[in-house]
């Protein structure tokens, strides 16, 4: 395993990183459980979750899979970067009942304190916020976090599916206020065929030092093969990477992409992966694997050294945006 820093801090993360939101409603604890010793022996030391995660009336349940995990020793939770977040309404139906979700001191409060109970743990690495709050100004959340790190229950913050002008905004609050090291790291929506994330938030996040973390790193399965598991399974492909594949113009693409790819000797899903650890400013793509197979293919991503040639060619199917503002200016 390769590792780098997690954007300006002195914190050493992997260039993968293990996302559980399958642990729980589709991989059952056992199971999670072998994944996640898996990961580790491969060297993986950043794992992401989310409060949220389980869904539904099982909203938690992820990150108690994890605890569970934690609390079997063998300096499992000491070799994890644990990394959760906070923002969603965690009541099973409905509307949150007030102050129940979102960003006010109140809920970080009592978010953070729950899902230290869930996990195990007595810390949190990274605490992220899940989106952005419009009714909460940024001094408040700052002050919860000073206060979450003085008590050393957080180390560092960050966000998650921020626009570029609130990592800014966030940022520079911090900066005013003075002993807040703002936020570290951001993740967002970022792979192949989505890159808008390079017009605006990867450029604000690199400007202040913030680690970029990249979600949905095979676009739903659409960068995982899936025109190619259709002809060898007989079946179409479902869900995310059906939605994904809509349309005649975007099979083209995609199928263009396969055949790229098979003409360089190379598997879909992990030359998607092996592109992002070529982009400025990415610390890893968020793997989330269903079984172990999944995890031993994404790990074989790292290694992978894509060529010129093939990195052109990638341009060529899927262009980005270009510089901003260039992009949409002169």
């Amino acid at each position: 395993m390769k590792y780098t820093q997690l954007g300006r801090t002195g914190l050493k993360v992997s260039r993968l990183v293990l996302g559980t939101m399958n642990f729980g409603p589709h991989t059952d604890k056992a199971d999670s459980h072998a994944i996640m010793d898996a990961a580790l022996d491969a060297g993986i030391n950043f794992f992401d979750t989310a409060n949220v995660y389980g869904w539904g009336e099982n909203k938690g349940r992820t990150e108690s899979i994890i605890g569970n995990w934690f609390a079997k020793g063998g300096e499992r939770r000491d070799k994890v970067v644990l990394a959760t977040k906070v923002y969603g309404n965690m009541g099973a139906d409905g509307a949150a009942w007030p102050n129940h979700d979102k960003l006010s001191a109140v809920n970080i409060r009592r978010a953070v304190d729950a899902s230290l109970t869930r996990l195990k743990t007595d810390y949190i690495d990274v605490y992220q916020f899940h989106h952005i709050d419009r009714d909460t100004p940024f001094e408040e959340i700052w002050q919860a976090i000073d206060v979450l790190v003085q008590q050393g229950k957080i180390l560092y913050a960050g966000s998650s599916n921020f626009p570029g002008y609130k990592i800014a905004q966030a940022n520079e609050v911090a900066a005013r206020r003075g002993g807040t090291i703002g936020l570290v790291s951001e993740q967002c929506l970022y792979n192949l065929y989505e890159r808008r994330a390079e017009m605006e938030v990867i450029p604000a996040a690199q400007e202040y030092g913030l680690g970029v973390i990249p979600f949905s790193p095979l676009h739903g399965g659409a960068l995982g093969g899936v025109l190619k598991k259709e002809i060898e399974g007989g079946r179409r492909g479902e869900g995310l990477a059906a939605g994904n594949l809509s349309g005649p113009e975007v099979r083209a693409k995609i199928q263009a992409y396969e055949d790229l790819l098979d003409k360089h000797g190379l598997e879909p899903g992990e030359a998607a992966l092996a592109w992002l650890l070529t982009r400025p400013g990415v610390t890893g793509p968020i793997v989330g694997p269903r079984t172990a197979e999944q995890l031993e293919s994404a790990l074989r991503a790292v290694e992978l050294e894509l060529s010129e040639e093939l990195l052109a060619g990638l341009d060529e199917i899927f262009p980005g945006p270009g510089p901003s503002p260039e992009a949409f200016a002169w």
